[in-house]
């Protein structure tokens, strides 16, 4: 398997869940521990030998663009994919991959999610023309989860599922059969894979937070350590 050296963050929901905090900014632009909290995830992508960021934009764009520039300050090289329509998780990652070179696998991160997946370790289990999905222990506001586990193969319907880390490694041809501009969510193609049994599934055991919401913004700065991620 080759070095995960690309990747696609999704940046560009309206964090409706955090309410009036996001009437002026977007959610990748909270700030934990004094940072924005894509500016962690971007450090913690970079940190693992990645390289090539492309990021999808969409709520209050001008002011994500403006902090993150075109990438140097992170030592990286940075895209932006502007969507005046939102295309859903899925399809933001479509139109966003035009923009990364080559056709070496490539990681997904969730803006809102601070975790310290290891991509590289997560791509050690990346089904051939399949995907590998960071899986965790259902929090609070999810409780019935999203998917199962077994043998390390993701399954759709399990008495004990648990809920996708908003972390996953894909082959490119996995949005293959989607035009660019499509309007549909990363569990699409997910699903599909499932079907087929090319998507692997990893229980990541470490750090991880979803700031979408206030009281889960309130806690991961409550407890975030910069040195820790």
């Amino acid at each position: 398997m080759k070095k995960i050296e690309r990747a696609v963050i999704l940046a560009a929901g309206l964090g409706t869940r955090l309410r009036w905090l996001t009437h002026g900014r977007p959610k990748a632009l909270m700030q934990v521990g004094g940072v924005p909290v894509i500016g962690h995830v971007i450090r913690a992508l970079v940190a693992q030998g990645v390289r090539d960021i492309a990021v999808n934009l969409h709520h209050h764009a001008e002011l994500l663009s403006a902090y993150l520039g075109d990438g140097s300050r992170f030592a990286c090289h940075l895209s932006l994919s502007y969507e005046p329509v939102l295309l859903d998780s899925g399809g933001g990652v479509k139109k966003a991959l035009q923009l990364l070179a080559g056709d070496d696998p490539f990681a997904v991160w969730n803006a809102d999610v601070l975790a310290n997946v290891n991509v590289q370790r997560l791509a050690t289990h990346l089904p051939a023309h399949g995907a590998a999905i960071s899986l965790v222990t259902n929090p609070s506001h999810h409780p019935n989860g999203d998917f199962g586990l077994e043998h390390g193969s993701v399954i759709a319907d399990s008495h004990e599922a648990f809920t996708f880390a908003g972390v996953s490694v894909w082959h490119a041809e996995a949005f293959a059969a989607y035009q660019s501009g499509a309007v549909f969510p990363l569990t699409a193609p997910m699903r599909q894979l499932i079907e087929k049994q090319s998507c692997a599934g990893v229980f990541h055991h470490g750090e991880w937070f979803d700031i979408g919401r206030p009281r889960d913004l309130l806690r991961a700065n409550q407890v975030f350590s910069g040195a820790s991620l």
